[in-house]
């Protein structure tokens, strides 16, 4: 039995128009693709913390390595001044050009500022380079029985509040925080106590940093209190879409973070 031949197709003539729009189409679609792989990423912002349990009581000096290059970046200190006047004082102070924001109220310097969370700290703020300003400090003699500066409270204390830092890194000036709670001993000694619960600094030169941010902009902000694991909802994992495979590397690399950090 011999097989019938199979009818052949003609290719169909396309106009010349239909032929120029659709070369006009290759051209725009091929550009685009390559407009989307050649833009450039966007610096990721990384926010380095670091978890502290240092408690900065009556003649301690605790120093402070916000970043880990085995030079100390600020010190911590409470202190004592006899005479005619008793000062007890919670101070906290940069080497160098490391400054720490301070208190500007009226025109005129006061302590230390206790930011509280959720406060931008960058090159918009005041900054003291010097040792002098405090914390929080106690003041009793002849002409003086009372708390000073802002993280004293007028004796009551403060808690999880933040010095905004101002460091300098190879060169680079970058932001950070430190959180302490400050609390008054009792009534007869008045004495005060710092205790120092973390740090963090922006790793990208002059870019402001958040009190209490622990984490970078695609990150989950911790301000103060970390969330508590059962209220935590696990995300599902979801297919490559072909939206995403369009959309070339970029997108992709997106999904796969997104899929390995649910998995």
């Amino acid at each position: 039995m011999t097989r019938s031949a199979l009818p052949t197709r003609k290719p169909a003539n396309l106009s010349e128009s239909t032929h120029h729009r659709l070369n006009m189409y290759a051209l725009a679609a091929s550009a685009a693709g390559i407009g989307v792989l050649a833009l450039p990423l966007p610096a990721e912002a990384k926010i380095i913390y670091t978890p502290a349990n240092v408690y900065i009581r009556f003649g301690q000096m605790v120093p402070l390595d916000v970043n880990h290059d085995g030079v100390n970046d600020f010190a911590l200190s409470n202190v004592s001044f006899s005479g005619a006047t008793f000062y007890s004082v919670l101070r906290a102070g940069g080497y160098k050009a490391n400054a720490i924001v301070r208190q500007y109220i009226g025109g005129k310097y006061g302590g230390l500022s206790d930011l509280k969370a959720g406060v931008s700290v960058g090159p918009n703020r005041r900054f003291s380079h010097s040792s002098g300003p405090g914390m929080a400090e106690y003041c009793v003699g002849p002409y003086c029985h009372s708390f000073l500066d802002p993280w004293a409270h007028g004796g009551k204390g403060v808690k999880n509040r933040y010095l905004g830092l101002k460091l300098t890194i190879k060169g680079k000036v970058h932001y950070g925080w430190a959180r302490l709670t400050v609390s008054i001993g009792a009534p007869k000694t008045h004495s005060i106590v710092g205790h120092l619960t973390g740090y963090a600094y922006e790793t990208i030169p002059n870019k402001p940093i958040i009190t209490g941010k622990t984490m970078g902009a695609e990150g989950i902000d911790n301000l103060v209190e970390p969330l508590k694991p059962a209220s935590l909802a696990v995300p599902t994992s979801k297919p490559a879409t072909l939206g995403l495979l369009a959309m070339g590397a970029p997108a992709l690399s997106i999904w796969r973070k997104e899929s390995i950090a649910t998995q």
